[in-house]
């Protein structure tokens, strides 16, 4: 009748989708793929999961109700970076991340730069018509959400979550995370070449399929 519920198992049945792998479940939240397929293991024995050629959680009441807990929690101890990165996973809605966040993930977290851990936006690309539920996902949680970034001084906390949109979302999936097309992120990095002249290098040594420009210079404005 009751099973207490570990941190993994819940953000498990947060995160599946219908038609998710176990390995596609464990990138989403950042674990072990081991841990997690004793995790949906269990889940499935206790009834929570089905798997027939992909995960499928049995009761979406259950679900929002972890959804709930998760965000009671976070009013008591706010997500770290690393747990801002995962939230989104959970929202059921199609995002990207983009702009600073589209280097960082693929450059696979090799360049970083205009943050710090008391100063951290982070970047996604949303649908026009989820921008409000969107929202309402990040306000459950107590995080500061809008489609600019605002000055740190005035939110009461390091994150926050700047919404782009657009009529329908593109994305790749790198190490678990979905994110705008390389080709986009380095038109993005081109179009901002004095702050990531040296991502563009790593972008070019990482992918073949990107073609840097060493004489590329940004024009004056």
């Amino acid at each position: 009748m009751f099973t207490p519920c570990s941190e993994k198992a819940l953000k498990t049945l947060l995160a599946i989708d219908p038609g998710d792998s176990i390995s596609g479940v464990a990138r989403k939240i950042d674990e072990n793929r081991e841990t997690i397929r004793r995790v949906v293991n269990a889940l499935e024995d206790e009834g929570y999961v089905e798997y027939d050629r992909g995960l499928t959680g049995v009761d979406p009441t259950v679900r929002e109700a972890g959804l709930s807990f998760l965000a009671a929690s976070a009013g008591v101890v706010p997500p770290s970076i690393p747990e801002a990165y995962v939230l989104p996973q959970f929202a059921g809605l199609e995002f990207a991340y983009t702009s600073i966040d589209a280097v960082y993930i693929w450059t696979r977290g090799g360049y970083q730069v205009a943050r710090d851990p008391d100063n951290y936006p982070l970047f996604i690309m949303v649908a026009e018509t989820d921008l409000k539920e969107w929202k309402q996902f990040f306000e459950r949680f107590g995080i500061p959400v809008a489609q600019e970034r605002q000055p740190a001084d005035e939110i009461d906390q390091s994150i926050q979550f700047v919404l782009r949109s657009c009529a329908t979302v593109a994305a790749d999936t790198v190490d678990g995370r979905p994110v705008i097309p390389l080709q986009e992120t380095v038109e993005f990095a081109r179009d901002h070449y004095a702050t990531f002249q040296s991502a563009l290098d790593m972008l070019g040594q990482m992918y073949e399929e990107v073609e840097i420009d060493a004489d590329y210079r940004m024009e004056p404005a």
